[in-house]
């Protein structure tokens, strides 16, 4: 077993101090920014934040509790690069808990596996070095490939990653579950700073300009907020949370609440027609990217998620319509949308 691994499972060992030192690896990007806050809220926590660029002195869209900036004395700045591990040397040394968001998706092959797959081995070698009590990785759901999910329990699902970003992030989570570390794979994530999840929906929406098969497919989602929430939860419990985890809001999506929610509160005009999935592929033929999203939103993607909540007594959130509501002015922005009547 490994050194981590060892302190992980130590007797009275699995418990991080009630004030501890988090380090949070890529604290500029979509997730990362928001488990950064969520870990300063932490009662007594110190914070070290690790970016590969300069974080920026002010956020235009921060964080609700993240407006005190990098001037908050419990909270220290680092700069390293997961594809350099000599910029890691030392990085955990006085840490408690390390949350790792830290993930490149797309680019050259190389690059992806140089970041998710050789970094996170280089992060754990020195977690291991320092002693490290708890490794948490925010992971994916996307390395389970497509497929029908119903209330899926992430025991026993086979791991089918169907891109080189997925595969990566797959090693990445055998490298710190071999470590005794805790993976989360949250679904589609919403809110302030996505340019993937609902700017792809919207993609979709105007290409088709009609329903597939009347969306009758369910959906994990959960806010940017409400996983921070939930990562921090599952490093600093009493108890030991190492292995594999779901962190979605707890009730499904249907596909056609979430677009009907979608068109009401972005202002986008609503659907004339319902189409069946081969019409929509040919409407959407050679735009890979939306026929990647089609390919999600019709087979269920439902993962059961209640246990995470259920076990750290962190509350899930209100679920996606609260969620969309809270972000859509930010989202009516990032797509150049005007606000919708009344």
């Amino acid at each position: 077993m490994s050194t981590l691994a060892s302190v992980l499972h130590a007797p009275g060992s699995q418990s991080p101090p009630s004030a501890p030192r988090i380090l949070v690896t890529g604290a500029g990007g979509f997730i990362g920014g928001r488990v950064a806050a969520a870990a300063r809220a932490v009662p007594g926590a110190r914070v070290v934040l690790m970016s590969r660029r300069p974080l920026p002195a002010a956020d235009p869209d921060p964080a609700p509790g993240d407006r005190d900036g990098p001037g908050d004395p419990a909270v220290r700045q680092v700069r390293a690069d997961l594809q350099d591990p000599a910029s890691l040397r030392g990085i955990c040394d006085g840490v408690d808990i390390v949350l790792h968001c830290a993930v490149r998706i797309g680019g050259p092959d190389q690059a992806v596996r140089a970041v998710n797959e050789h970094g996170a081995r280089a992060l754990v070698a020195e977690a291991e070095r320092s002693g490290v009590a708890r490794l948490v990785q925010v992971s994916t759901a996307s390395v389970y490939g497509r497929g029908v999910f119903r209330n899926a329990e992430p025991a026993g699902l086979p791991v089918a990653p169907g891109s080189e970003t997925s595969r990566s992030r797959a090693a990445a989570e055998q490298i710190v579950l071999a470590a005794g570390g805790t993976v989360l794979r949250p679904h589609v994530v919403l809110g302030a700073g996505d340019r993937w999840a609902v700017p792809g929906l919207v993609r979709i929406h105007r290409r088709l300009a009609a329903t597939v098969d009347g969306w009758r497919t369910r959906m994990s989602v959960v806010d940017v907020d409400d996983l921070a929430r939930a990562v921090t939860a599952v490093a600093t419990a009493p108890q030991d949370t190492s292995g594999v985890w779901h962190p979605n809001h707890p009730a499904p999506v249907s596909c056609a609440d979430l677009f009907t929610t979608l068109t009401r509160r972005l202002g986008l005009p609503p659907a004339t027609e319902d189409i069946g999935v081969e019409e929509a592929r040919r409407r959407l033929a050679g735009d890979s990217v939306s026929l990647h999203h089609l390919a999600m939103l019709t087979t269920d993607h439902w993962f059961a998620s209640a246990r995470l909540w259920e076990e750290t007594g962190c509350p899930p959130g209100r679920g996606f319509a609260d969620s969309l509501a809270r972000h859509a002015p930010w989202y009516r922005r990032h797509l150049g949308l005007s606000d919708p009547p009344g």
